[in-house]
């Protein structure tokens, strides 16, 4: 293993925030959607995606620096393995943390207080109820790592008949991904009414129940909680927990 030195140690966080926005530019725009079929010039693209061509430039050659996008020649662009991953769900992961959490992470201090509602007016959550289209793009990132996620949950030893609640499930892609696997069970995708899912897509053997956690959870054999307890304290965490325990 190749040992970093402590200037490039230093050069790469420096430098990260600018990688982070080229990212969330990108995907915002839908560049790698664009170049899925062939390799295109910077111009091309710029006039179909409306952005200015000298810009769209220096952002994707920044990334295709990086391996994402690659020019093999001067002002063409094609995608590559990692760009072609913005085509789905790292897309809006990529939205999220270039845009809205990049804003929020620049304004942080050692105040002590949270700098989201500062910049936004609100709490995060109350923030993507207000805004449907970043609520479904959280959503939409939330899915990444599935595959993972319904493999652990499938190789444990199911009785075959439960109900399984996944407390903040979100769209349900992970619960019915479960289902898929174990036919028997039966599943509640629970989470905040402006969740952004199709409950037609969820199945026969699944439905939706909206909200909050904080104050019930529907009945059910076993409860899932799915890269959910690490965005709160341990105060709410533990109001969470004993929510469901309550159950």
């Amino acid at each position: 293993m190749t040992a970093v030195s402590a200037e490039d140690r230093l050069w790469e966080l420096l430098r990260g925030a600018l990688g982070t926005r080229a990212l969330a530019l990108a995907a915002d725009l839908g560049v790698a959607e664009a170049l899925a079929e062939r390799p295109r010039s910077v111009v091309e693209l710029a006039g179909e995606l409306d952005a200015d061509a000298d810009t769209l430039l220096r952002v994707l050659r920044t990334l295709a620096a990086e391996g994402v996008f690659a020019e093999p020649e001067p002002g063409f662009f094609t995608n590559t393995e990692a760009s072609e991953l913005l085509r789905g769900d790292w897309g809006a992961f990529a939205h999220l943390y270039g845009g809205p959490w990049l804003r929020a992470t620049s304004a942080l201090d050692t105040s002590g207080r949270a700098s989201f509602p500062a910049l936004y007016g609100t709490d995060f959550w109350s923030w993507l109820a207000e805004n449907p289209e970043e609520r479904r793009a959280f959503d939409h990132a939330m899915e990444q790592g599935k595959e993972q996620r319904v493999e652990r949950l499938a190789s444990l030893d199911w009785r075959g008949d439960e109900t399984v609640v996944d407390v903040g499930g979100g769209n349900g892609s992970l619960l019915v991904g479960l289902l898929q696997r174990h036919p028997g069970l039966h599943g509640i995708v629970f989470d905040l009414p402006e969740t952004a899912r199709d409950e037609a897509g969820l199945g026969e053997r699944c439905t939706f129940v909206a909200g909050s956690f904080f104050e019930r959870v529907p009945a059910g054999d076993v409860y899932v909680l799915s890269t959910i307890l690490h965005n709160w304290d341990d105060s709410a965490a533990t109001r969470i927990l004993e929510t469901i325990r309550a159950q």
